[in-house]
């Protein structure tokens, strides 16, 4: 590549970079400090995602993928309309709230539930959890003992569009939308315009 072309590469770049920045200018002072994932990132992020899970999962008709309450719902149903465009079928998608699952009570109390609800269950299926954050594990964690409720999965896999690290159990994802290393003080936002009217993943700092 020519240095006039990596130049009007980082300049595209930082144009697309600037534009999504300014859209969300009314988050920046409420203390967010930058966009990691644009739009058109994540779509990209999603695509992927999505032609793996078909390769590790081939000839698998039945894949369920299991959205977490509540943006990672959003990004399973994004993963299978794009698993649809890209091999003819719709895996089912379920919806699971495991806080009542977790080993630390004061996550599950202060909001109610949501619904949970995988259709025909999971037994002899392969299953994905998806979400949209991965952090200490501890949600994944009661995630899988939820499944238990639902049958027993031929497999488990876990699709994430941002892993965060900070994990404080032995809990690692098959599918990665970005590694974005943070501090224990960050906070990693993940916008989805189905809750939040746009899409974009943006740091910003706890309290």
């Amino acid at each position: 590549m020519s240095d006039r072309e990596s130049s009007g590469s980082i300049v595209s770049n930082w144009t697309n970079w600037n534009q999504d920045y300014n859209k969300l200018g009314e988050h920046v002072t409420n203390g967010i400090e930058r966009v990691l994932l644009t739009q058109d990132d994540i779509r990209r992020a999603m695509t992927r995602i999505s032609h793996e899970i078909l390769e590790q999962n081939r000839a698998s008709s039945d894949l369920v993928l299991v959205g977490l309450q509540t943006r990672g719902v959003h990004v399973a149903k994004r993963l299978a309309d794009n698993i649809e465009r890209i091999e003819g079928f719709r895996p089912v998608v379920g919806t699971l709230d495991p806080r009542l699952w977790r080993d630390d009570p004061e996550v599950a109390s202060g909001q109610p539930l949501l619904p949970s609800d995988i259709p025909n269950g999971v037994d002899g299926k392969p299953v994905v959890i998806v979400d949209d954050v991965l952090y200490t594990g501890r949600t994944i964690r009661a995630a899988m003992e939820a499944l238990l409720d639902f049958g027993r999965a031929s497999r488990i896999q876990l699709a994430v569009l941002v892993d965060r690290g900070h994990r404080e159990l032995p809990i690692r994802p098959d599918f990665i939308g970005k590694n974005i290393p943070t501090a224990r003080g960050e906070r990693v936002q993940v916008r989805i315009t189905e809750i939040d009217g746009d899409d974009a993943v943006v740091l910003g700092r706890e309290g």
